[in-house]
């Protein structure tokens, strides 16, 4: 039984879990054993759990066949814990499950996990909004505050603010914008980022995956900038850093044989000892270097593995969520891990399985885990470790695509503004509020929306009586070029035009000259002189 495909979505782990549980309680196969001279009918032996289950795993999408037997029978053992199956005497919890010829047996409903209860989030606050360009604008402080001016647009303003289009530009002025502080950058990053990683993976919504005010935008900034050459973290506090002497034995297992450093003695298993001593450091770490807060966004991402080039972006956005003492331990332990397998010189350092195995194994549940030890993790973390140190070189890139965008927008915000003296109607003043309707209403309000207000628009230009007839014949004009079919219902005869606007005055034809001339001038010639 394969099972169905759990794509992106909140809460995949605990879906993965009680989908997990579905198919073994659905595909065991049950029969009768004999045990101390009884019989035991719908039970199974500890090895054949193993055997069905791990079989299980290995065929089905959302694990894949990197899974080992020992992690099946990790599994099991949780299983046992959880009260998913049992022995034949009934115990569960603290008794342990073992490989062999035990017999266990399911009890007559197996538990799922219930989801969170907490309150949703709503869609518009799923993400911090994004600081706007009026944020920073400078305005004058008055000590009494003015009512606020009334959001319909009056002919003579209208023509204020489209006077370049009509033909006469009046005065502007420039308005200096705020600095932007350093905070109000994290911020930005933070916004961005969390819409970058919400797009990549596909939701329209981050609740159940992702709670922003687990996300800092200081974090996030100290990724992108403060790196060294080789784009690996620098951290300002040196004691959040390793300690030295676990740099030390990473790169001297990163560059054997010629990473010794210290210059000391080598010895048949030095290399193996010195790998237990940099385990021993990780595994010791209170949290996972995913951290727990970002645990279902990773486990998300592990969905999209079957398409490498989403996978890489959704991992390069997220890790830049990441404090930075864990991206940067995060980004020396999956170099060292690449470069072990991929050293022909290193010898051998376990006698039974490989060495991309043996790493894969040891560090996985360091990278990921689960805060709840009732999961999956030790299965998701090998599958996402293993494509993370495949692609170490790349899923530590800052996105070209959201570094655009963030400066962009910088420079936006830092951008001068010009104002048009009379154009100061904040419109966004008067209180807003959203509330549904249907699309007939909506497709009303389009038209209502637009048309009434520049049909007063009209009537107040046909109305001002201090506007010159030159002028109203003037910009008249330019309405009808640029909104026919309100001009047009207006006037719809020029007989109501000729009501309305004023004739222009006829052109006086200038006196007809007393005389022709039949030829043209001649130049002028001198008969006579006028001099004594």
């Amino acid at each position: 039984m394969e099972g169905r495909v759990i794509g992106p979505g909140p809460y995949r782990a605990t879906k993965l879990w009680n989908e997990t549980i579905k198919l073994f309680r659905g595909g065991m196969p049950l029969r009768r054993h004999w045990a101390h001279f009884r019989y035991y009918d719908f039970s199974f032996t500890g090895s054949e759990a193993v055997d069905y289950l791990h079989e299980l795993l290995r065929h089905n999408y959302n694990f894949g066949p990197e899974v080992t037997r020992y992690q099946t029978l990790q599994l099991l053992r949780k299983f046992i814990k959880a009260h998913v199956i049992e022995d034949i005497k009934g115990r569960h919890g603290t008794e342990d499950f073992e490989d062999n010829g035990r017999l266990y047996r399911f009890p007559t409903m197996s538990p799922l996990k219930s989801f969170p209860t907490r309150p949703l989030l709503r869609d518009s606050s799923d993400l911090p909004r994004l600081i706007r360009w009026d944020d920073y604008e400078e305005l004058p402080q008055q000590e009494n505050t003015a009512p606020l001016k009334s959001a319909v647009m009056t002919s003579d303003l209208w023509n204020k603010r489209h006077s370049v289009a009509i033909g006469d530009v009046n005065e502007c002025k420039l308005i200096r914008r705020k600095d932007i502080t350093p905070k109000q950058v994290d911020h930005i990053w933070k916004s961005m980022t969390i819409a970058q990683l919400q797009r990549v993976l596909g939701l329209k919504t981050l609740d159940g995956v992702l709670n922003p005010t687990h996300v800092k935008g200081k974090h996030i900034v100290h990724n992108v900038f403060i790196v060294n050459k080789t784009g690996i973290v620098v951290l300002e506090n040196k004691a959040e850093d390793m300690p030295y002497w676990v740099v030390s034995a990473m790169k001297c297992l990163a560059n054997w044989p010629n990473g010794n450093e210290t210059k000391q003695p080598v010895y048949p298993g030095f290399e193996r000892d010195v790998l237990k001593t940099v385990a021993d450091y990780f595994q010791r770490l209170k949290e996972p270097l995913l951290t727990f807060h970002l645990y279902e966004v990773f486990v998300n991402i592990l969905s999209l593995l079957q398409e490498p080039e989403v996978a890489t972006e959704a991992l390069q956005v997220s890790s830049l969520l990441l404090p930075p003492p864990s991206r940067r331990r995060l980004q020396l332990l999956l170099r060292l891990m690449a470069r072990v397998c991929q050293n022909p010189h290193l010898p051998p350092l376990n006698d039974t399985i490989g060495t991309r195995t043996l790493m894969v194994q040891m560090f996985s549940h360091c990278v990921l885990g689960s805060v709840d030890e009732m999961d999956l993790d030790e299965l998701l973390s090998t599958k996402l470790v293993t494509f993370m140190m495949e692609h170490h070189n790349t899923i530590f890139q800052v996105p070209s695509k959201l570094r655009c965008q963030v400066e962009e927008h910088l420079s936006h915000l830092r951008r001068v503004q010009i104002k048009y003296a009379g154009s100061d109607t904040d419109f966004s003043a008067s209180p807003a509020f959203c509330k549904q309707i249907r699309r007939v209403e909506s497709e009303e309000q389009k038209v209502i929306g637009t048309q009434t207000p520049l049909q007063q628009l009209l009537e107040g230009l046909i109305a001002d009586k201090e506007l010159p007839a030159k002028d109203k014949r003037k910009r008249l004009k330019q309405f009808q070029k640029s909104y026919p079919e309100i001009y047009n219902k207006r006037f719809p005869t020029e007989e109501s035009k000729a009501a309305v606007i004023p004739e222009k005055p006829p052109k006086l034809k200038p006196h007809l000259m007393m005389f022709n001339l039949k030829k043209p001038f001649q130049p002028f010639q001198r008969s006579w002189s006028f001099r004594a």
